[in-house]
């Protein structure tokens, strides 16, 4: 992968203090990493360096839509994105990221990527289970919804098959409350 060169950021030539970056994420973005899970892509980034005079303080900020299908119907709707990180980058004799919230970097060092850890707050701000609005609220109408609503399991068809249990179970079941 070829590093994005508008997300290097070369910090010895600042001043010690607040410097911000804003930058526009589409999906052109996630293409670099081959993530490809995402439909569209309008998320603003934002990245406030606070350069120290032996460290430098990073805050990302995302904040924007991101459209993919849902897990359940396979229907598009647009996920919104609001996540922030920090991250601290200290000077040392070797490179070390072990630390997801420390990066050392050697002391040589005069620029920084950050596009990797724009793309990380993005994907870990999706949720695990991505589910349209429209299912929870009942407003979706989708040929998917009404297969899976005609498959489950009904309440009453339950109870029915429970009274047809053979007895020899509820022996069993008394075993259990003996004790």
């Amino acid at each position: 992968m070829k590093p994005l060169k508008d997300f290097t950021i070369q910090f010895v030539g600042l001043k010690l203090g607040e410097h911000c970056f804003e930058y526009k994420i589409d999906k052109k973005f996630f293409e670099h990493f081959e993530y490809d899970e995402f439909n569209d892509v309008i998320i603003d980034a934002t990245v406030v360096l606070n350069k120290k005079s032996t460290f430098l303080e990073l805050h990302f900020k995302a904040l924007g839509t991101v459209n993919v299908n849902c897990d359940l119907t396979n229907e598009p709707y647009n996920q919104v994105i609001d996540s922030d990180l920090d991250l601290v980058v200290k000077f040392g004799d070797e490179f070390n990221n072990d630390n997801e919230e420390i990066l050392i970097i050697t002391h040589s060092e005069y620029e920084i990527n950050i596009a990797q850890y724009i793309y990380e707050l993005i994907v870990l701000a999706m949720p695990s289970k991505r589910i349209h609005p429209g299912v929870n609220d009942g407003t979706l109408n989708s040929d998917i919804l009404d297969k899976l609503e005609e498959l489950s399991p009904k309440g009453k068809d339950n109870k029915e098959e429970n009274e047809d249990i053979d007895p020899r179970w509820n022996t069993l079941k008394k075993l259990l409350t003996d004790k």
